[in-house]
């Protein structure tokens, strides 16, 4: 966030980290706490300020970089006071690439210097601040203009400077913030895969979920049956694994998932995948499907429901129109849930690795289920790294 003083930055800082669930570094406070603290960073830098100098790029660095590996949990992070040289602007892009994120937008709040004397003065009235007077306000002014401007001259080819008025209501301003926000989270692909056992619900959620979020919902099984009902070749060829809930052969899978990708034509912000991955060796080949399409995996979602409740549940659908070929009986039942079993724990393990399982307890109530569903859903279509 650029913008001279009085311009809002705090005002507009405060704002967007509540609303998005931003993680606010400054470097200024960084290092008042290290001198707080009296650790040995603390130390130093107390030295050289107090000799009259800064504190140095190599030790600003680390802080930043401790400050945002203690807040992963949070959708992105909001500068203030780096990078303020062209040299730390470097320093900021090489951090980025280390970590593998990078900048979303760099708001500038445009305001006349008029303005901001105004906003300054009436505010040191207000608080009684003596040192902002028109002397000090107009170096300070000047300083901005001489020494923090210019960093943005590192940034003007990569699309990322946006200019913002600052005049008005601060709710005026952070609605022109929010429009330019948005449009960054509208362009966020989201890829979700809906994981549980036969009878957990994936169907249901994973259909509120690309209704909700603008996703294509890829559902393995109702493909298949479509080719099965059509009795084209390859239904044919399908039908008897189906019936009895078994494993088709990948590259059969894959061609109809490629299909129907193909067929989407890029509508909608992504995918959600209900029934595949199934093994690993399909994890591997979903990540190279998504990979073509210059997509990923977001997260995936596990829904958690106990054998007795997935047994009453598969019971039940059994008796009405939605029921599968392997539901006739107790024992084909138990047969498919040992089955997706002997899979299921390396296809999890292998999400785990890259911290995208969120597991979600799929007992209760459709609406109560989906709101625990939604909620990391929300915050992959938000993350801003």
């Amino acid at each position: 966030m650029f913008g001279p003083p009085g311009a809002g930055k705090g005002t507009q800082s405060q704002l967007l980290m509540s609303r998005y669930n931003l993680t606010y570094i400054s470097t200024g406070e960084l290092l008042r706490k290290e001198i707080r603290e009296d650790t040995e960073i603390g130390k130093k830098v107390k030295e050289k300020i107090e000799a009259g100098g800064l504190a140095d790029d190599e030790t600003i660095v680390k802080l930043i970089n401790r400050a945002i590996k203690n807040h992963e949990g949070s959708d992105g992070f909001l500068f203030d006071g780096f990078p303020r040289t062209y040299v730390q602007a470097y320093i900021l892009d090489g951090l980025f690439i280390r970590l593998q994120r990078s900048l979303t937008r760099i708001f500038i709040l445009d305001i006349s210097d008029e303005e901001c004397t105004k906003r300054l003065l009436q505010r040191a009235k207000e608080q009684d601040r003596k040192d902002d007077n028109e002397v000090v306000i107009k170096k300070r002014l000047q300083e901005y203009h001489q020494k923090t401007l210019p960093v943005l001259d590192f940034y003007k080819n990569t699309g990322l400077l946006t200019r913002v008025d600052a005049t008005g209501t601060s709710e005026d301003i952070f609605s022109r913030i929010k429009q330019h926000i948005n449009e960054d989270i509208k362009k966020n692909a989201i890829n979700v895969v809906m994981f549980g056992y036969p009878g957990a619900g994936m169907t249901t959620q994973a259909s509120r979920l690309a209704k909700e979020f603008d996703l294509t919902m890829i559902a393995t099984r109702e493909l298949l049956q479509e080719e099965v009902k059509a009795q084209t070749p390859t239904g044919k060829q399908i039908q008897p694994y189906m019936e009895k809930g078994l494993l088709l052969p990948d590259e059969i899978v894959i061609r109809q998932i490629e299909k129907r990708i193909q067929k989407t034509n890029g509508d909608g912000r992504g995918y959600v995948f209900k029934g595949y991955p199934r093994t690993l060796v399909q994890a591997y080949i979903l990540d190279g499907i998504l990979k073509k399409k210059g997509h990923a995996i977001n997260c995936v979602i596990n829904l958690n429901v106990n054998y007795i409740e997935l047994l009453k549940r598969l019971d039940a659908r059994s008796r009405t129109q939605k029921k599968m070929p392997y539901d006739n009986s107790a024992s084909t039942i138990v047969s498919r849930l040992e089955e997706h079993e002997s899979h299921s724990e390396a296809v999890l393990e292998y999400y785990r690795q890259h911290n995208q399982v969120i597991d979600v307890d799929g007992t209760g109530e459709i609406e109560d289920v989906y709101n625990r569903v939604r909620e990391p859903v929300l915050r992959a279509s938000k993350n801003l790294r």
